[in-house]
C-alpha cells in the first residue's frame, strides 16, 4: 500500500508539471525528427572549377556526380575558388594534371581527389599523380581541426548558458533579486549590473578556451588569434543573456536543465558538425535565426581560411544584435518576477 501510495504521487506529481511532462514525451520526438531530416539529406557532390581541360575529362568529371563548372579564364576560377564557391579548380600545366583544393574541408578534399581519380579512369587515360596545392591549410589537416573550430564556440556557448541560467535562478531563489528590486535600481541597470558582473568569468573563460585549444590542442589557427578571443567572447555573451532570460521561466536547477534539449542540442546541427549543404533547404534555414550558426561560421573562417574582420563582421553584428535583443527581454522578464 506504502508502494503504491509513493507511485501515484510521483505519478501526479510529474502530471501537474506540464514542463518534465513535455520533456519526457515530446522533445525526443522533435530531437528525433530533427536528426531524420538532418541525416537523411543528400550527399554533397564535390564544386570542382575546370580551366580548359579536355572535353572527354569534363564529362567524365560530371558522371561522377561531381558539379562541374568550365572556367576560360584561371583567374576567375581562382577567386571563385577564394570565395569558397568552389572545393576545387582542375587545370592542366604542362601536360600534368592540377588540383588546387579550398583545403578548409578535409571530408571535400577527400570528395575532390576521389572524383578526380575516377573521372580520369572513366576518361581512359593513365592515373598520373596530380600536382595538388591548397588555398587554405595543408594534407595535414585533419578531421579534429575542422571540427575543433566549431567546438570552440560550442563549449564556450553551452557552458556559460549553463552557468549562467543557474546562477541566476539561485539569485531568485535566495531572494536576492526580490531585495534588488525593492531599490531604487532600474531593471534595465540590474540586467546589466549583473551582465557586468558574470561577464567577467564569461571573458576569462572564453580567453581560456581559444588558448588553449590553438596552443596547447594544436587546432589550426589560418587567421589571428584576437579575432578568435573577439567571436569566442561574443558567443559567450549571447549565452549569458540567453542563459539569465530563460532562467527567468524556470523554478529550480532541473528546469534549467530542461532547456539543454530544445535550446542546444539543435544549435549543434547548425553549428558545421554536420555539412549544412546536406540538409533540405528549409532546415538550412533555421539555423539563421540561431547564435551558434553565426559563431561557428565566424571561428571556422579564422581558423580554417584566415578569415579577417571584413568577412566575419556580419557574423559578429548578428550575435551582438541576438545579446541585445535577450537583455531587452531580461528587462522585460524582470516586470514579471515572483519569489519563489
Amino acid at each position: 500500500m506504502r508502494i503504491r501510495a509513493l507511485a501515484i504521487r510521483i505519478i501526479r506529481q510529474i502530471i501537474k508539471d506540464k514542463r518534465t511532462l513535455a520533456l519526457m514525451l515530446i522533445a525526443p520526438l522533435l530531437v528525433l525528427t530533427l536528426m531524420k531530416f538532418v541525416f537523411d539529406g543528400q550527399s554533397v557532390d564535390p564544386k570542382i572549377g575546370a580551366v580548359q581541360l579536355p572535353p572527354q575529362i569534363v564529362e567524365a568529371l560530371s558522371a561522377t556526380g561531381a558539379d562541374v563548372t568550365v572556367y576560360n579564364d584561371s583567374a576567375i576560377a581562382q577567386q571563385a575558388l577564394a570565395d569558397a564557391k568552389l572545393d576545387a579548380v582542375v587545370s592542366l600545366q604542362g601536360g600534368q594534371p592540377k588540383i588546387s583544393l579550398e583545403g578548409s574541408s578535409p571530408t571535400k578534399n577527400r570528395n575532390v581527389m576521389a572524383a578526380f581519380q575516377e573521372a580520369m579512369q572513366q576518361a581512359g587515360n593513365a592515373v598520373v599523380g596530380p600536382s595538388v596545392t591548397y588555398l587554405h591549410g595543408s594534407g595535414d589537416l585533419n578531421i579534429f581541426d575542422y571540427y575543433g573550430s566549431v567546438l570552440v564556440g560550442f563549449f564556450s556557448f553551452f557552458f556559460v548558458f549553463l552557468i549562467a541560467g543557474v546562477s541566476f535562478l539561485r539569485e531568485r531563489t535566495t531572494g536576492t533579486l526580490a531585495r534588488l528590486l525593492a531599490t531604487p535600481l532600474r531593471r534595465w541597470e540590474i540586467v546589466v549590473g549583473y551582465l557586468l558582473g558574470f561577464g567577467i568569468f564569461t571573458l576569462l573563460q572564453a580567453t581560456l578556451i581559444a588558448w588553449y585549444s590553438t596552443s596547447v590542442l594544436g587546432i589550426a589557427l589560418e587567421g589571428a588569434l584576437y579575432l578568435v578571443l573577439i567571436m569566442n567572447l561574443l558567443l559567450a555573451v549571447t549565452a549569458l543573456t540567453l542563459g539569465t532570460l530563460l532562467s527567468a521561466y524556470a523554478q529550480n536547477e532541473f528546469q534549467i536543465f530542461q532547456f539543454i534539449p530544445l535550446i542546444i542540442v539543435p544549435q549543434i546541427f547548425f553549428a558545421g558538425l554536420i555539412e549544412l549543404d546536406t540538409m533540405p533547404e528549409w532546415l538550412q534555414a533555421i539555423g539563421h535565426v540561431l547564435p551558434l550558426y553565426y559563431g561557428a561560421d565566424a571561428l571556422r573562417g579564422i581558423m580554417l581560411r584566415g578569415s579577417g574582420w571584413n568577412e566575419i563582421w556580419t557574423d559578429a553584428l548578428a550575435l551582438v544584435g541576438f545579446s541585445i535583443a535577450f537583455a531587452a527581454l531580461n528587462v522585460l522578464a524582470l516586470r514579471k518576477h515572483r519569489r519563489i
